[in-house]
């Protein structure tokens, strides 16, 4: 009988991500957007869609990350909502990946020739990879959740 809804999972998310490092995630982002490409300028082959999927997939890692890893700082309902997203890392997982997908796809469908369908594509698989990896970070710092009871 404790079951909560899709929506109150995404609130709940929400609620975690509220006190997430955000200017860290900003400028981690931001400085593997220019890394990336001005490596490849420099190599010749400069992908400035590539380069932007990846500023915007480590933006939203560093802030999910950095939003469960401390979860006994905040107030009283950050702190809780940090605790459940330990205690449900695939749920969690799905907001940042969720935040992956929305912002990658314009910059897919704008910049990249695929179309509609192909950046649409593009976008989610980004996501999805997030999904995974914020997902296994998440559950990796399980033992937060327990130790901030």
């Amino acid at each position: 009988m404790n079951e909560i809804s899709r929506r109150d999972e995404i609130s709940l998310s929400g609620a975690a991500l509220r006190g997430a490092p955000w200017k860290a995630a900003a400028i981690g982002g931001g400085a593997v957007t220019a890394a990336s490409f001005g490596l490849g300028v420099l190599t010749g082959g400069g992908d400035l869609v590539w380069a932007l999927g990846l500023g915007i997939s480590l933006f939203a890692l560093i802030a999910a990350v950095g939003a469960v890893a401390r979860p006994h700082e905040g107030d009283r309902v950050t702190r809780q909502a940090r605790i459940w997203s330990l205690r449900h890392p695939w749920r969690f997982a799905l907001l940042p990946a969720g935040i992956v997908a929305v912002l990658d796809y314009p910059v897919q469908l704008v910049f990249d020739d695929d179309g509609v369908f192909g950046a649409a594509v593009d976008a989610l698989w980004h996501g999805a990879l997030v999904y995974l990896i914020a997902g296994v970070l998440t559950l990796a710092m399980q033992g937060r959740a327990r130790s901030s009871e």
